[in-house]
């Protein structure tokens, strides 16, 4: 795993709201486009988790308890039980790439939103670029 992915090296490099000083980040989780990007993203995600768990638990489940049906055989020793594991391949890809649909017609947009909002919001709190708005119930500390 490389060093980009880790989280000491993100803190290091001064990840969160130190990369970022003129966004408002209250202000952003709060903002209505970004609840909508969020609220979209779940109605997406947690559905589809769902049933690919499903799947996949039921598929190990009908191995576990229906042997019988799993190993009737389709065609030439090609089994049920095959077509079914071979199927949850064909599910992941198809999860995999209705995600991305998904994302490119409307979680990216909405990010685009919510993200413009949030600069717009730092903005107005902050003034000017590279000084960090106040965050609500924290003291700033001057080194």
């Amino acid at each position: 795993m490389s060093d980009r992915h880790s989280a000491a090296s993100g803190a290091e490099r001064g990840g969160g709201a130190d990369r970022h000083p003129e966004i408002d980040w209250i202000a952003a989780e709060q903002s209505p486009e970004f609840r909508e990007l969020v609220r979209r993203r779940n109605a997406f995600v947690i559905p589809a988790t769902i049933f690919f768990f499903a799947w996949f638990f039921g598929f190990i489940l009908l191995c576990g308890y229906a042997e019988d049906f799993m190993g009737e055989s389709i065609y030439e020793g090609f089994t049920v039980g095959y077509l079914i594991a071979l199927s949850n391949f064909v599910m992941a890809w198809a999860l995999g790439a209705l995600y991305l649909r998904q994302a490119r017609r409307v979680f990216d947009p909405l990010a685009r939103n919510a993200a413009e909002t949030a600069l717009e919001a730092g903005r107005r709190a902050g003034g000017a670029p590279g000084e960090r708005p106040p965050v609500a119930g924290r003291k700033e500390v001057t080194p």
